[in-house]
Formats: structure tokens, C-alpha cells, sequence
């Protein structure tokens, strides 16, 4: 490591929603959001509900502004990759200080959203569309 990076403290939490998965790390600074190297606004394409969806765990515990967020997300859609980065985010939190657990907790950031996509059965067009049923 370069001088200044030995005491820069960095915080890991994976994030994974639908086919997405988010590696996050925190990293002392003044609030960026950065995904895959770019800025968070221009990867989540200015929606306001996925950008206020990634930084809702930071803003529980008011701490928006003391972490840069740096994500590497891949797979899924911008739905998935917006809540696989708020599980990240607040799975770092939870490894920056074990008593921000029970606040995020509550809010419900450390529950992984188990829904997925339901597989194709044979005979039918999709999941459950089935061909119109006809008596003759």
C-alpha cells in the first residue's frame, strides 16, 4: 500500500437482490456514491427512488455524509442492483459498529429480499400462462 492508504479503514458488506450482486465498500469521505466506477446518479440513471433506496441505511444512522460509498454491482436489472446496494451498505454499517445492528434492523436494511424469479414449466408458456384452454 501507498502511504496514505495504510490508515484509511475500509468496511465490506455484499448486497444481493434478484439476480444482482453488490460488493460495497465504505470508505471515510464526504458522501459519493460511486458504482462501477462511475458517479451513482449517472449508473442509476437520475431515479430518485433507486438513489434514495442505496443511501437509506446511511441516512438512518445520519451518517450520509462521513462515508464515500464505492460499489461494483453485477447481473439484474437497476431494481435489483438499487437493493442488493442497500443490503451492502447496510451490512458495512453493521461491520463499522456492531451497535448500529438494531437501528437498521428495525428499519428492516439486513432482511435480504428472497423473491426471484419463478422458473418456466414444461407445457406451459411461461412460469404459469398456460395455452387457452379450448373444449374442441
Amino acid at each position: 500500500m501507498s502511504e496514505g492508504q495504510s490508515d484509511r479503514v475500509v468496511y465490506w458488506g455484499t448486497g444481493r437482490r434478484k439476480a444482482a450482486v453488490a460488493r460495497v465498500r465504505l470508505v471515510p469521505g464526504d458522501g459519493k456514491l460511486m458504482v462501477n466506477g462511475k458517479p451513482g446518479e449517472e449508473h442509476l440513471q437520475n431515479n430518485a427512488a433507486y438513489l434514495s433506496a442505496t443511501k437509506a441505511p446511511l441516512e438512518t444512522l445520519g451518517l450520509e455524509s462521513d462515508y464515500d460509498v464505492l460499489v461494483n454491482v453485477r447481473g439484474g436489472g437497476l431494481t435489483g442492483q438499487a437493493d442488493a446496494i442497500k443490503l451492502g451498505v447496510a451490512r458495512a454499517l453493521c461491520e463499522l459498529d456492531p451497535s448500529n445492528r438494531s437501528p437498521l434492523k428495525i428499519e428492516g436494511y439486513l432482511t435480504r429480499d428472497p423473491r426471484c424469479k419463478e422458473r418456466k414449466k414444461y407445457g406451459l408458456k411461461k412460469a404459469r400462462k398456460a395455452s387457452q384452454f379450448s373444449k374442441r
